[in-house]
């Protein structure tokens, strides 16, 4: 049977405790919800890093102390952020890649906020920047997932393709109902005419913002990928109830893999399937 791996993405970059009282925010709260997911069958998990003060960081010592205490907990494979947050500056965003996570996010986009706080302000990834970041985690022999919001996206992808700028299997996270202008909105014709456009030797997966969570990431599973879920995407299990964690999400997910005679993968079962080498304490 084909296995499904399962991301949890617990904190993003905008939701506080005033939005829902359990978005962990701490290093300690970041690897205790990880190790909760991790128990319910998710492979990887994806963090973005807070100070002190519930602010985004790129602060290496951060992301280090996340990666010390997940560690200590589980097999996890860690995937740190390069977005950040919009407070970060283009290098300040790279101060993750220095904390050795084995998986690191690289938006492939330039999009325009729409809403809150940043509403007007232009999420800026050009092709020098892109590059420059896909360098940088080349160069630590790093596992690349790239973030696609719109098909205009893949040429992006074919970019880094056509430099060697990134490996085989190319990781591609597909985002739908991300609240910025020029995404793409959660329709089923979205979702395949993005699957036709994916390189060969692509493994995906579909994140999904918002109530359409669950349904997209099943169709995603239907459809040969894999899916990501917690409380970055969304905070309510269903309409107008407040998901209590997020292992509750994972464990939905799971649920819904195997009533579909799918198997979910194991951290190391996930290494192998994107290419990344083996710890060395489970090899």
């Amino acid at each position: 049977m084909r296995k499904v791996i399962i991301t949890v993405a617990p904190t993003g970059a905008f939701l506080t405790k005033k939005e829902h009282p359990n978005v962990p925010m701490t290093p300690e709260e970041i690897a205790q919800a990880a190790y909760e997911c991790y128990n319910e069958g998710a492979a990887i998990v994806h963090v973005h890093a807070r100070d002190e003060t519930g602010k985004n960081t790129g602060k290496t010592e951060v992301y280090k102390r996340i990666h010390e205490l997940v560690r200590a907990k589980c097999n996890m494979v860690l995937y740190f952020t390069t977005g950040g947050g919009p407070e970060l500056s283009a290098e300040e965003r790279l101060g993750s890649l220095d904390a050795q996570p084995e998986m690191a996010s690289l938006d492939v986009a330039s999009l325009m906020r729409t809403m809150g706080p940043y509403a007007g302000t232009p999420w800026a990834n050009p092709r020098p920047q892109i590059e420059h970041y896909a360098e940088e985690i080349l160069k630590r022999n790093i596992k690349c997932s790239l973030g696609v919001f719109n098909n205009g996206n893949f040429g992006e992808v074919e970019n880094l393709i056509k430099k060697g700028l990134i490996t085989k299997p190319y990781y591609i996270n597909l985002v739908f109902n991300m609240p910025y202008q020029g995404t793409m909105k959660s329709v089923p014709e979205n979702l395949f005419s993005t699957i036709r456009l994916l390189p060969q030797d692509s493994v995906f997966s579909v994140t999904c913002i918002g109530s359409a969570q669950v349904t997209y990431t099943t169709l995603s599973m239907c459809l040969g990928g894999n899916c990501r879920v917690g409380f970055e995407d969304n905070i309510h299990y269903r309409k107008g109830e407040l998901a209590e964690n997020n292992a509750q999400f994972v464990a939905r997910a799971a649920r819904i893999a195997r009533e579909l005679g799918l198997e979910i993968a194991t951290p190391d079962e996930a290494r192998e399937i994107l290419g990344i080498p083996p710890r060395k304490e489970s090899a």
